[in-house]
């Protein structure tokens, strides 16, 4: 009887395969996909769904690793002024093992931008899935924005009259001011911002996923670089300095009298503190 042996695993391998219900597979990754957009804005019920080894790919920023890095992607995203993500899955498909597959589809974002005014991006995402434990898991997730990204900013000339200061943006310490003076620093193209600082006014030691050109304006930037905040450690830079901070750099901040700065760079501009219980934002 052993002889047939060969014959009856092929048989059990060739049924265990037939088995599989592409179709149930495919409505139960669909399935999947919809309960992980409705979970958009609360990390907890997010990371259900997201493979411990999972890649995550947004335009303009670095690839994310790893569940803990994506897990404070998806915090630092949900805390956003303004936050909102809706995402539909248009198709699904399944390998014949059932197992693996993939969904595509169309996300809306929207996000509170530097002058604190909601901005909009529509795009496209494409999500790889794969079966961990019988339940679907993300391992993969690239996402890409409709709007083509801009190589240069349009002609711009702002007189100083019309520079218009508001309150400053939420990643930063209360105290400061923003003047947005050409692009958006919260999507994939050139920007230009301006801030102002009071006397003392201090920023924590933080880096950015992309590089920071920061040009003093007036008053004194006391800067220094490392993942603490190091008074014998500052630069003083006066009017006229410049500095690029390169990514991901920690660095930190400080003003010596009223200060003004104007940072320029490749958004989207990120903060993310060295230390979380700097964040102003929590």
């Amino acid at each position: 009887m052993h002889r047939f042996a060969p014959f009856v695993v092929a048989v059990l391998v060739t049924s265990c395969a037939q088995a599989v219900d592409i179709e149930q597979e495919k409505a139960a990754l669909m399935a999947a996909d919809g309960e992980w957009a409705r979970s958009a804005g609360d990390p907890d019920k997010m990371m259900l769904f997201v493979a411990p080894d999972a890649t995550f790919g947004i335009a303009g920023m670095p690839e994310v690793k790893g569940d803990k890095a994506i897990r404070e992607l998806f915090a630092g995203m949900s805390k956003a002024p303004g936050f909102k993500l809706t995402s539909r899955a248009t198709r699904a498909e399944v390998s014949a093992a059932g197992d693996i597959g993939y969904t595509a589809g169309t996300y809306e974002l929207t996000a509170n931008n530097a002058a604190n005014m909601p901005v909009t991006e529509k795009g496209k995402y494409l999500s790889a899935w794969k079966k961990i434990n019988g339940s679907w898991k993300v391992a993969e997730e690239f996402g890409s924005g409709d709007a083509p990204v801009p190589f240069s900013s349009p002609g711009i000339v702002m007189p100083a009259a019309e520079v218009k200061w508001l309150d400053g943006p939420a990643h930063l310490p209360p105290g400061a001011r923003l003047a947005l003076i050409s692009g958006d620093p919260g999507k994939p193209e050139p920007f230009t911002v301006r801030l102002q600082f009071p006397n003392g006014y201090r920023v924590a030691p933080h880096t950015h996923p992309a590089d920071e050109h920061v040009t003093v304006l007036s008053g004194t930037l006391a800067s220094g670089m490392g993942n603490t905040f190091d008074e014998k450690g500052l630069t003083d830079l006066g009017p006229g300095s410049y500095a690029v901070l390169t990514a991901p750099m920690p660095h930190y901040a400080m003003a010596r009298g009223a200060t003004v700065v104007q940072v320029s760079g490749i958004g989207p501009f990120v903060v993310k503190y060295v230390n979380p219980a700097d964040d102003p934002r929590k």
